[in-house]
């Protein structure tokens, strides 16, 4: 997932009620949905937080003094961008029922 990725995302910004039905449909059940989907948006998170400080280190100043703060003008707009995007959870989400996310129970698999 990269950047443009992200802000051409559907996903919501803000809180959206989702059918549970909606959302259990795939596996039969809610609280695997919601594992599977918390799963993804830890990933997606991390993932996320690797691009962000991979940006921010672009911009990095380094100073022997600890006195001096610089406001790097640069590192404040990439960390207000990603402020804005939406959260893992929602893209989760919307990953989730959009039937992005490969998933598969190997306990049924045994069987």
């Amino acid at each position: 997932m990269n950047m443009n990725d992200l802000k051409n995302s559907k996903a919501p910004v803000s809180t959206v009620t989702i059918n549970k039905n909606e959302f259990d449909a795939p596996t039969g059940n809610i609280y695997e949905a919601i594992a599977i989907a918390s799963k993804r948006a830890v990933q997606i998170n991390s993932e996320i937080k690797k691009e962000l400080l991979e940006k921010l280190e672009e911009f990095a100043t380094y100073s022997d003094s600890l006195e001096e703060v610089f406001e790097n003008k640069e590192q404040i707009e990439v960390s207000k961008f990603y402020e804005k995007l939406p959260k893992p959870h929602a893209l989760a989400v919307t990953e989730w029922l959009d039937d992005k996310i490969y998933h598969r129970n190997t306990a049924k698999d045994l069987e």
